[in-house]
């Protein structure tokens, strides 16, 4: 399962990084490029950013008690939160299906050695009841844009 997820990002990736660059004179880019919120963004000429995925995976220790397993899960909620106000993540959520991948994370730091030390705050993590794989990935600096609009979309927060 893993390894299929990791596939299709590849094949996403593989397509997006082998456009070719918009010529000078593309009326069409020039008229929706946007400069101000490309840098904004930190997106390279192809709209794209640097970010690191977790994949996070259940973990070795999941016998907690149902009370112990709630307060695990609401700390590992604020711990999102908490990383999301500092700008650190973009992109959080589970996956619905049960499976051993239980949700990713998308940071939006330079090394995996940064996103490493970040995961460690997860109190879910440190109590083995989630483990991450970290792996460096490119995508589209729109994705900057996800904490924001979420902002705005939400009635609720967890």
């Amino acid at each position: 399962m893993v390894r299929a997820v990791l596939m299709i990002f590849m094949l996403m990736l593989a397509g997006c990084g082998n456009q070719p660059a918009p010529e000078s004179g593309d009326q069409e880019s020039s008229a929706q490029y946007d400069a101000a919120l490309a840098t904004r963004l930190g997106a390279d000429d192809y709209g794209m950013h640097r970010y690191v995925m977790a994949l996070l995976k259940a973990g070795p220790n999941r016998d907690q008690d149902s009370t112990e397993a709630a307060k695990l899960q609401r700390a590992h909620l604020d711990n999102i939160q908490r990383l999301a106000d500092e700008g650190k993540l973009v992109l959080a959520g589970p996956f619905l299906d049960d499976g051993e991948l239980r949700g990713i994370y998308v940071f939006d730091v330079p090394t995996v050695e940064e996103a490493r030390k970040l995961t460690e705050s997860d109190p879910a993590i440190q109590a083995g009841r989630l483990v991450m794989e970290l792996h460096p990935w490119y995508s589209s600096a729109a994705i900057m844009q996800i904490p924001e609009v979420h902002k705005k979309i939400s009635r609720k927060h967890p």
